[in-house]
């Protein structure tokens, strides 16, 4: 069966045929471990925070509600207003960071000013990036307690209370940063929709997973975390020349020793593309990132594997989700290119065996995928999302094969960054606008 892999070294040729393996199984295997993982959590994760103390407001830590923005005119007003006025904590402040926006956004932060004595900006005249904007507004921060909040995001009223509630844990000198449960604020439209089961798998079933059982987190949810202001300085700040902010910080975090947490019950909720090209632009960026991470810390995980075992299990994923990428589409155009040949030279036979054997590999993915979704859909928000369930095949189908696309495509320019060529600055996604979502629409 495996007569294409001969190498004339039996120790290498059986290491080569588990590699194979691997690849071929590695979306089934990895919907399967995902689905006992969040069961894992569910009953035997013992350090969930279950009991919400309410806070004195004497006794509130000041709170810096961070929101970077750049040509956000469609939305900040609507998000500071909420800000503003929906939250059910009194010690906080909005400091909003403008990165060189060229639209109203200026002028509309002017006119909020003197509506909210409580809301400073800051103007930076050129735009360079998110982290750039972060890192300046952190020295402007009045707050012990940073939460960075995109312009297109607004969390649930008590979401400061709780997020407070990690922080003042007898076991919480440790903890960096707090990242919350996102939620998808715009369900219009069929591409929004799915993208509500793609959240949901991912922050129900995965965080879960790397929380409870491997005790590290892939990535912040960089549109609504908490930050520990000295947790920040102490691993200098977020690095200016990544694609995503959110996934670097949250390893420099725990590359340096520090805990990060994942807390499902604080929600948020958030704008997202609604259109493929915006999409796409989306995931190139979080593909980047992860691919700029992992080349980051490649030696450091290779020299100290056993330093944090979860961490390495996580490292060990990712590494096997760029190679399965490039696996991918190599194999396909093989597929491609061995149905055509078939085809010309009449072997119908080879041609059944090709298609019934790649028709038993995707029936078995998505079997594996709709348990990790439908477990997912049970956990996240009280099982609020199940109807959502019905887009779990566009999900599958689409996004799989969209995030292996940008894996591949942005693997070169990930590399560039890596060896001081990358850039942090940002063009804004097309905004929406939105009303905050009734949870239990």
């Amino acid at each position: 069966m495996f007569s294409f892999i001969q190498t004339g070294n039996q120790i290498i040729d059986y290491l080569l045929i588990f590699i194979f393996l691997v690849l071929i199984t590695y979306p089934i295997l990895g919907g399967f471990a995902w689905f006992i993982g969040v069961w894992c959590y569910t009953f035997l994760f013992k350090y969930k925070q279950e009991v919400w103390d309410e806070i004195p407001v004497e006794i509130e830590p000041l709170i810096t509600i961070m929101v970077p923005a750049h040509n956000e005119e469609v939305v900040i007003e609507n998000t500071i207003n909420y800000l503003m006025t929906k939250i059910n904590y009194e010690n906080y402040e909005v400091l909003v960071t403008d990165d060189g926006s060229t639209d109203r956004t200026p002028e509309l932060l002017a006119n909020l000013q003197k509506k909210y004595p409580k809301l400073r900006v800051i103007r930076i005249a050129k735009n360079k990036g998110k982290a750039h904007a972060f890192n300046v507004g952190l020295a402007f921060a009045k707050g012990e307690l940073i939460l960075s909040n995109d312009a297109d995001t607004v969390p649930e009223p008590e979401a400061l209370n709780r997020y407070v509630n990690y922080f003042i844990r007898p076991d919480s000198t440790n903890i960096s940063a707090v990242t919350a449960n996102m939620d998808v604020q715009n369900r219009a439209k069929l591409i929004a929709k799915s993208q509500t089961v793609e959240f949901t798998s991912i922050v129900g079933v995965i965080k879960r997973t790397q929380q409870g059982v491997l005790g590290s987190i892939y990535a912040y949810s960089g549109a609504n975390t908490m930050y520990r202001k000295d947790a920040l300085i102490a691993v200098g700040l977020f690095r200016q020349d990544r694609a995503t902010e959110d996934i670097s910080i949250a390893w420099d975090h725990q590359m340096d020793g520090w805990l990060s947490f994942f807390a499902p019950e604080i929600m948020f909720f958030m704008e997202v593309p609604e259109s493929l090209t915006m999409l796409y632009r989306q995931r190139k960026r979080w593909a980047k990132g992860g691919t700029e991470v992992w080349l980051t810390n490649f030696r450091k995980i290779l020299r100290h594997p056993f330093e944090n075992i979860g961490r390495t299990v996580m490292f060990v994923d990712q590494t096997f989700s760029i190679i399965w990428s490039f696996f991918f589409w190599i194999s396909s155009a093989i597929f491609v290119w061995s149905l055509l040949y078939f085809a010309a030279t009449g072997n119908l036979e080879r041609i059944y065996h090709m298609l019934t054997m790649s028709f038993l590999f995707v029936c078995f993915e998505m079997i594996s995928g709709t348990f990790q979704l439908l477990a997912s859909l049970i956990v996240d928000d009280g099982g609020r999302k199940l109807k959502y369930l019905f887009f779990a095949p566009l999900y599958m189908l689409f996004y799989w094969v969209m995030n292996a696309l940008t894996i591949v495509t942005t693997f070169v320019p990930a590399v560039k960054t890596i060896l001081g060529l990358g850039s942090g600055t940002w063009k804004s996604p097309e905004r929406k606008g939105f009303e905050l979502l009734d949870k239990e629409k």
